[in-house]
């Protein structure tokens, strides 16, 4: 495959990305294991507007907007071993037959076969506002992201940000999140996702075509399950038709990792 462009070492002799038509404040480059420069995070913690600010022009110079977690327990990006040299590619991969492999997994007899991909819903808003107004509610400070700081990364599309990223969260499930970027394209053109935030093991999502009925909710809940099984069944007295239950209408997915 082609390489795609990577403008962020060029921030190092020009933090404030005018080269590259951005204005960007204060920041930090992170580094992959292998040395490359993969990822740009502001210094301060973001604040609401500040991914509407910045996400426009980034795109226009090949860079895709994420908030990353610098407050979690196992520390910032530079402590998560990212490392993209070791991540397939996205377009290798099935995003149905990777969840039917991931559902034979971890799916209990009771659960039956796979039942299959849930059909395409209908945007009720635009995939990059609905973005914006996650970005800006998590930029508020919650449980799963105690310290978001608006960050950059070279993609061409939000689906792949994991994999640029050489990001490991999810390992003790499959090693190549490459897999998983690939079940999120399918998830960005079949419901208008977009990767919103990442943690060492959590991942947020803003979602432009949730579900509106239990039948709807309760196919994706299948994908979801088998994409991350401890996101839907956390306790023992879920299921997934009350997983399914909590979806519908939901403006974002989350998702964590053991």
């Amino acid at each position: 495959m082609a390489t795609l462009p990577n403008p962020l070492p060029r921030l190092a002799s020009d933090p404030s990305g005018r080269s590259l038509g951005l204005q960007l404040p204060p920041g930090r480059l992170i580094g992959a294991t292998s040395g490359e420069v993969v990822l740009w995070h502001a210094e301060q913690q973001a604040g609401a507007g500040s991914w509407k600010a910045l996400g426009r022009t980034a795109g226009r110079a090949g860079l895709l907007p994420v908030l990353v977690d610098l407050g979690g327990g196992q520390g910032g990006p530079e402590e998560w071993g990212l490392a993209p040299e070791e991540m397939s590619y996205p377009g290798d991969h099935d995003a149905d037959e990777t969840l039917a492999a991931y559902w034979s997994e971890v799916a209990a007899e009771e659960d039956g076969e796979w039942p299959g991909l849930a059909a395409p819903l209908t945007l009720a808003a635009d995939p990059d506002t609905r973005a914006t107004e996650v970005a800006d509610g998590l930029s508020e400070g919650v449980p799963e992201f105690k310290e978001p700081h608006l960050a950059l990364v070279a993609a061409r599309r939000s689906a792949d940000i994991p994999t640029a990223l050489g990001w490991s969260g999810p390992a003790n499930q499959d090693e190549d999140v490459a897999r998983f970027s690939a079940v999120l394209r399918s998830w960005e053109d079949r419901f208008g996702i977009r990767v919103v935030a990442l943690g060492y093991d959590r991942l947020a999502l803003s979602v432009a075509a949730p579900p509106t009925s239990r039948a709807e909710a309760e196919a994706i809940a299948a994908e979801h399950f088998a994409f991350c099984s401890y996101t839907v069944l956390p306790g023992d007295d879920d299921t997934l038709a009350s997983y399914a239950e909590k979806i519908i209408g939901a403006r974002a997915w989350h998702f964590w990792w053991d």
